[in-house]
């Protein structure tokens, strides 16, 4: 039902302010080539995330549990989960006001304003509001992927290539090693020793500059979408 709702709030405010209606998101009707951005960001993503685990569990000795509990209609449900909290997110810092914003800043300042609200958001998304280290970590990491999120649908004038780096990243990290809101699901941990001080630097700069570079470095062969790019 919420989505619902910000899509209708974001046709309100496109309609009001440009005229425009939902396609100017690029989320109908979906292009073959929106398909295949979607898909190779939900790979790119994914492994990432997965790649990230695995040099924490090397660096640290950690174990992960099988949950013998985990069914395939749990994997589906929580996936949903996933998905319906990033098209959320999506909607509301990618969505009607990135391209109001774009139409009235340009690119790069709209973008780096959709990064700022993106990092603040998770202060209170993840309950980290008073830890001041936690708060640096979360602003400058997912500030940065939401200025990455928002230049990926600046040039594909599309959603579906954020979309599916957002869900890529946050399927693995929640619904296979556990690490969301939603508690126990494909692995559990078992703590091993903790990362020596060279370890954690490569941990820390992996989880919070790996995917925006390949994205980056992605969007290099990524033709400016036809019609009217956004990308100026």
């Amino acid at each position: 039902m919420d989505l619902i709702v910000e899509l209708a709030l974001s046709w309100l405010l496109l309609w009001w302010f440009h005229k425009a209606n939902l396609g100017v998101l690029g989320i109908y009707p979906a292009k073959a080539d929106w398909i295949v951005q979607f898909l190779v960001g939900l790979v790119l993503s994914s492994s990432l995330c997965a790649l990230n685990y695995l040099l924490q569990t090397v660096f640290s000795g950690s174990i992960w549990l099988w949950n013998n509990d985990f069914t395939l209609s749990n994997f589906l449900s929580s996936s949903w989960w996933v998905m319906h909290s990033v098209l959320y997110e999506e909607l509301i810092f990618r969505g009607a006001l990135l391209y109001i914003a774009i139409q009235k800043l340009g690119v790069k300042k709209a973008s780096i304003l959709s990064a700022i609200c993106f990092g603040v958001y998770h202060w209170f998304s993840m309950n980290a509001f008073g830890n001041w280290i936690m708060m640096t970590y979360l602003f400058i990491g997912t500030g940065i992927m939401g200025y990455v999120f928002a230049l990926t649908y600046a040039k594909t004038n599309s959603l579906y290539l954020p979309i599916g780096l957002h869900f890529g990243w946050n399927l693995i990290n929640t619904v296979i090693f556990s690490q969301g809101p939603i508690g126990n699901q494909l692995l559990t941990l078992k703590v091993g020793e903790r990362f020596n001080t060279i370890e954690n630097m490569i941990v820390l700069f992996f989880s919070t500059l790996a995917l925006p570079l390949i994205s980056l470095w992605y969007l290099k062969f990524i033709r400016a979408s036809e019609g009217k790019p956004l990308m100026i």
